[in-house]
């Protein structure tokens, strides 16, 4: 039994070892100049070594995306505890995702291009990132509804919605993006304004108008 803890653990560790010289190899050179050759020259091993832990080149990438990806999972839940109404704690989210995105561009660009890439061609990773941050924002969704503080409708809608109308500041392929958009600022304030609840917004439309935008 002691063996096999043993031998688990040291996979575990080796595996961790060739992840962390990955990442750094990603932010010196980038992923596309990188070859496993690289990595296991590094780690002073062979290129068989890394094969044994990983599988191919792409498995090292999705698990060093991962990786970054849950340094903003963990910034989100951080942001997702702040105490106080519903709308707050959504804003606190959303710029805690984006400021996660922009710091990495601007510090380490050549990781950031790996991230982006996973994103635009979908990764397993990546949609695993995504559930995680709707699973942040759907229950304060849900709460704010309860207090009366937010719009009715389906939360799970709303929070799609929200993160959609934000991708422009959430979505790592848009860090550092020379384009024309709205700031952050004004951005997150005509979504959240979107979700707040108004009842004097609808108190002019007929009543079937009403409950389509209630909907």
């Amino acid at each position: 039994m002691r063996e096999e803890i043993g031998h688990r653990t040291g996979n575990a560790d080796a595996r961790r070892k060739i992840v962390l010289a990955a990442l750094q190899l990603y932010c010196e050179i980038g992923h596309n100049k990188t070859t496993v050759s690289d990595i296991a020259r590094h780690l002073s091993m062979s290129s068989a070594n890394v094969y044994r832990f990983f599988p191919s080149k792409q498995a090292i990438e999705e698990t060093v995306v991962g990786e970054v990806l849950e340094e903003t999972v963990s910034a989100a839940t951080e942001a997702a505890r702040t105490p106080g109404p519903a709308l707050r704690r959504l804003a606190t989210i959303l710029k805690a995702i984006a400021d996660c995105n922009e710091g990495r561009s601007a510090k380490h660009g050549r990781l950031q291009d790996l991230v982006a890439l996973a994103v635009r061609q979908n990764w397993t990773v990546v949609r695993a990132y995504d559930d995680r941050i709707r699973g942040l924002v759907r229950p304060i969704i849900g709460t704010g509804q309860a207090s009366g503080e937010l719009r009715g409708g389906s939360p799970m809608a709303l929070t799609c919605c929200l993160l959609q109308a934000m991708d422009v500041h959430l979505n790592p392929s848009w860090a550092g993006a020379a384009t024309l958009r709205p700031s952050f600022e004004k951005m997150s304030r005509f979504c959240l304004d979107a979700l707040a609840c108004s009842p004097s917004l609808h108190a002019g439309m007929p009543s079937h108008v009403r409950l389509e935008a209630a909907g």
